[in-house]
């Protein structure tokens, strides 16, 4: 009797102990919550951040173009000067003394065509009474154009020697800045050549000159011709001058310019655009950064940066489809404008990308879009601090919940172990 009550016992016992030990099922986290946006496409103006080199709008060389000795030189070196403004006197002694030759020699060409006329005259007056034969005649007209034409010649070589004595004062061709003095005074110029004095620069406006690819080139007009693009022409695209300390210079200027022709040396297209310089703060030679508006994209997408990720298969987004579940899509970046990137393909209209909580998602596992505050405290990206902590709450809930349930299995492992002593 004892041992059957016994066997009872000791099946009841473990009956409990396995029921102690059973615990109770792990809780499934909810999804995260992830910040999105809505992909939306939009018409953004085509920029490219490109290099070109400053040259001066106008560049006139200031020549001496008679010869004589250099005297002086009447201007400031590196100050600006107008158009006629003198710069250089040359010796004008030589050029005077052959202008006085010129004037001469008018007068005797003068006096020669007076006689030679009246000469003419006359026997144009006795030819009809026969007093004169036509050979007479004719010697006698010829005489007098000969004469005047050596009056014409005697005006024009007066003329030039007028011009040539107003070159003694080497004056400036255009208005900019005089450049350095080439030639110190006393020295001989223009003997045989035409000796460069100094040289003149127009600084406002400035050209801006640069280049571009011409696979670019034939890119971006394919996408035109596609309608992808609309590619603005000359004198309406503009470029913004970036000046050495980040600052953007306050005068945007225009293309101008565009080659019809590819520089073989580069495979590259020469384009030019004007930059007003109204301050002359930029100098010709140096090299500047600017960003140039080509013309509009079109169905183009702006993304935060943050959302954006790279591998080594390229740029990719996580967007959250309809089923919410997390999909990778490939895009293609046309680069960056402010704290966007520009994403010309590869996403759709409607598409909910990640934007805050990228790394607590993967592709293929089931998010909770929310839309992403920009303005947050965690706009650069993260998830807002309370994301996250429910599921990791939840997470550890069944461990602290089993403590209590494993101290009580323990205990009812106890009790038939004691009961089975005092059998």
């Amino acid at each position: 009797m004892i041992a059957p009550l016994r066997s009872l016992a000791l099946t009841c016992a473990v009956a409990v102990a396995l029921t102690a030990c059973k615990k109770p099922e792990q809780q499934t986290p909810p999804p995260p919550d992830v910040g999105v946006i809505e992909a939306k496409p939009q018409t953004l103006p085509l920029q490219r951040e490109l290099v070109g080199r400053l040259s001066p709008y106008r560049s006139a060389d200031v020549r001496a173009r008679v010869p004589g000795v250099l005297l002086k030189r009447v201007y400031q070196e590196g100050a600006d000067v107008k158009q006629g403004q003198v710069l250089f006197l040359i010796d004008p002694a030589p050029l005077r003394a052959s202008l006085n030759a010129s004037q001469a020699e008018l007068a005797s060409a003068q006096a020669t065509y007076a006689n030679a006329k009246a000469a003419a005259n006359r026997a144009r007056s006795l030819a009809p009474q026969k007093f004169v034969s036509k050979s007479d005649l004719d010697t006698a007209e010829a005489a007098e154009r000969t004469a005047a034409a050596a009056v014409q010649q005697a005006q024009a070589a007066l003329t030039s020697a007028k011009i040539n004595l107003g070159y003694a004062e080497v004056t400036a061709p255009i208005s900019g800045r005089a450049g350095k003095q080439q030639v110190t005074e006393g020295a001989l110029v223009g003997q045989g050549d035409v000796t460069l004095l100094t040289t003149v620069d127009q600084l406002d406006p400035l050209y801006v000159n640069f280049s571009m690819s011409v696979d670019e080139l034939t890119q971006m007009r394919a996408a035109q011709a596609k309608g992808q693009l609309a590619l603005s022409g000359d004198g309406k695209s503009t470029v913004q001058v970036k000046l050495s300390d980040g600052t953007v210079y306050d005068q945007p200027g225009t293309l101008d310019f565009s080659s019809t022709t590819v520089d073989p040396t580069t495979g590259a297209v020469s384009l030019r655009a004007v930059l007003p310089n109204p301050q002359q703060i930029l100098l010709p030679g140096a090299f500047v950064s600017f960003q140039a508006t080509l013309g509009e994209r079109k169905n183009a997408y702006l993304v935060p940066l943050q959302a954006l990720q790279r591998d080594t298969t390229g740029g990719y987004v996580l967007v959250v489809g309809a089923d919410g579940k997390v999909a990778r899509k490939n895009v293609k970046s046309e680069g960056q404008q402010g704290s966007n990137w520009l994403v010309s393909g590869g996403l759709e209209a409607g598409d909910k990308v990640i934007v805050a909580g990228v790394q607590k998602v993967k592709e293929g596992a089931t998010a909770t879009a929310k839309p992403w505050d920009p303005a947050s405290a965690n706009a650069n990206g993260q998830a807002p601090a309370g994301a996250g902590a429910a599921p990791a709450a939840a997470a550890t809930a069944p461990d602290a919940a089993a403590k209590p349930a494993d101290a009580s299995a323990d205990k009812a492992d106890a009790a038939p172990a004691a009961e089975s002593n005092k059998q």
